[in-house]
């Protein structure tokens, strides 16, 4: 088993001393759980065909011991790594359940992922299996994994779904979870790596996120502590359940800790949700703020019974203090805002907080030990209640990156540079306030600048191109690209004061370009949503292009101009 000691000794002996790590991992975690709650239901899920499985903790474990043993038959071992490709089905349960059975590492691919971001996850992690839908929302699932196998020809590939004979994939289907095949459990170390999550990074590919038995299980803990989880909790999952979010905060594993009930949803639309949380007596649910947006216009014409529906997680993205004020009175049920990130920092509204506090602020930390220090650009500490950049270290916050990726995202003395800015109450609690780090945030989804750019200027008919924010009262921010053609026509010049309104250029349409980016496999949440196109660019004052500050200076002409919208097509 591969072992992972991001944190300096003396850290990780006050993070053990402190109790805030102990010897529980994922390995032994389905198994304890089917031993203190064996007759509760676990999990209420549809798997690839279709079909419901309502299974009790003992149930899923004996599937996940199933699944298991077909696993190891595949050639899945213990320290191998596994990306995971599942969306909100039964497989996905089993499919994590059985790699920490083996002792192998799931990577946490998202269902939008394509081409450029798995073979990024595979090469990077040198994964030796793949594990995804043959098919979800209309894209082919197994078409990309039998390419992606001519690319890494010893990738084992496994689908969820019933068994093709024409296929040289393997397949993961209630056949394999009923079996009633075992195979022994790997016992591995608290301290060792667990798994890989995806950051969205601002660098041109997503960055991995190691994750160890220690950190995260703490994360869980504390935050099932938060949020009261008990027995009788009724979690819905809307969001990927392959988000942080909805794994940990406190998420599908908070639940399943507390011996509760997770349901999983394919759909996510509210009229969707709604129907569930009546028939199954769903008691909480997350949401990033366009779908909570989208439920209040939604409930206001429907009526629904959300009688059962006790917390209403909002997190992923700045939720409006507007916005938020309206759940309660709308919704019936309490809001509890989130905030965090993958790399580890998670913040709570609690539910004794005051209710300005609740609709205005986005929580605070999970632990006494996680440390906050906001600073202003110049790397000095901001006056109390002032805005600047947030960095954070604590005891589920990791200290690099997978292979030593992106170093710049960490202080040399081990806190994580978030590039939120953010203002502290002295209750503690963080008002996010926007972005420094060069990066976008679309409803939740984080999205790279520099990666689309990237993709854009390999089209042979594209000189230059910069990705910007706008700001959009849906998802918080939608995304421009603006462009600047090899071949010129009659595009109007972009000055240093700002793009004057261009003309469309021929023969290099939005719809060709979104085109062009599927075809290079990029995730359908990363395609802008909005193209204009230039003469070119503004330099700075030594003749260079600086992208950081076009990117600044396009943004500030969106945000001041009101006489036109962003081209969508």
């Amino acid at each position: 088993m591969m072992t992972y000691t991001p944190y300096p000794p003396e850290r990780a002996a006050y993070y053990l001393s402190r109790g805030y790590w102990t010897s529980d991992t994922f390995a032994d975690f389905f198994a304890h759980q089917a031993q203190k709650y064996p007759h509760h239901t676990a999990l209420v899920a549809q798997d690839s065909g279709g079909d419901i499985h309502r299974s009790s903790y003992l149930d899923l474990n004996t599937h996940i011991e199933a699944t298991a043993a077909f696993f190891a038959e595949s050639g899945i071992n213990n320290g191998d790594f596994v990306v995971v490709q599942l969306p909100n089905i039964y497989e996905f349960a089993v499919t994590i359940g059985a790699l920490f059975h083996l002792g192998a590492l799931p990577v946490f691919a998202l269902p939008a992922h394509r081409g450029h971001e798995l073979r990024h996850f595979i090469s990077q992690s040198k994964a030796t299996a793949l594990v995804c839908a043959a098919e979800f929302q209309g894209f082919n699932h197994a078409a990309l994994a039998d390419s992606l196998r001519e690319e890494f020809p010893t990738l084992t590939v496994i689908i969820a779904g019933p068994h093709k004979d024409h296929s040289d994939n393997l397949y993961l289907h209630s056949g394999v979870w009923l079996s009633g095949a075992t195979y022994p459990r790997h016992a591995v170390d608290a301290l060792d790596l667990a798994f890989l999550q995806v950051s969205g990074g601002t660098t041109g590919t997503p960055k991995l996120i190691p994750r160890t038995h220690a950190d995260y299980l703490y994360s869980v803990r504390e935050s099932a502590l938060i949020c009261s989880l008990d027995e009788h909790t009724r979690f819905l999952v809307i969001l990927p359940v392959s988000h942080n979010f909805t794994m940990s905060s406190p998420g599908v594993l908070g639940v399943w800790l507390k011996g509760g009930t997770v349901v999983f949803c394919t759909d996510p639309s509210p009229s969707t949700a709604f129907k569930i949380i009546a028939h199954e007596a769903i008691t909480m649910t997350s949401l990033v703020p366009p779908l909570a947006l989208a439920w209040l216009a939604v409930h206001a014409n429907t009526k629904p019974d959300l009688s059962s529906l006790e917390i209403l997680q909002v997190g992923g993205a700045k939720f409006s203090s507007a916005a938020a004020s309206r759940i309660g009175p709308e919704l019936g049920c309490q809001l509890q805002q989130v905030f965090g990130m993958a790399e580890g920092l998670v913040n709570y509204t609690r539910y004794d907080d005051p209710p300005e506090l609740v609709t205005t602020t986005q929580g605070r930390p999970i632990s006494a030990d996680d440390e906050i220090r906001i600073i202003d650009d110049s790397g000095q500490p901001v006056a109390p209640g002032e805005p600047g950049i947030l960095l954070t270290r604590g005891p589920y916050t990791i200290n690099s990156y997978f292979n030593g990726a992106d170093p710049d995202s960490f202080s040399p003395d081990g806190f994580y540079i978030t590039g939120d800015i953010v203002r502290q109450l002295p209750t503690g609690h963080l008002i996010v306030e926007g972005r420094s780090k060069d990066q976008i945030n679309r409803g939740g989804e984080k999205i790279s600048a520099e990666d689309i750019e990237n993709h854009l200027i390999t089209h042979p008919l594209i000189r230059d191109a910069a990705l910007v924010g706008v700001a959009d009262d849906m998802h918080g921010e939608k995304t421009c690209a603006f462009i600047v053609r090899e071949v010129l026509t009659t595009d109007t010049e972009l000055s240093t004061s700002g793009p004057s309104r261009p003309s469309r250029p021929s023969g290099l349409s939005a719809a060709e370009l979104r085109q062009y980016l599927r075809n290079r496999g990029v995730a359908s949440y990363k395609i802008p949503d909005f193209f204009e196109f230039a003469q070119e660019f503004p330099h700075t004052g030594v003749g260079k292009t600086s992208r950081k500050e076009l990117r600044a200076l396009v943004l500030k002409y969106i945000q001041s101009t009101s006489e036109s919208t962003p081209s969508s097509e």
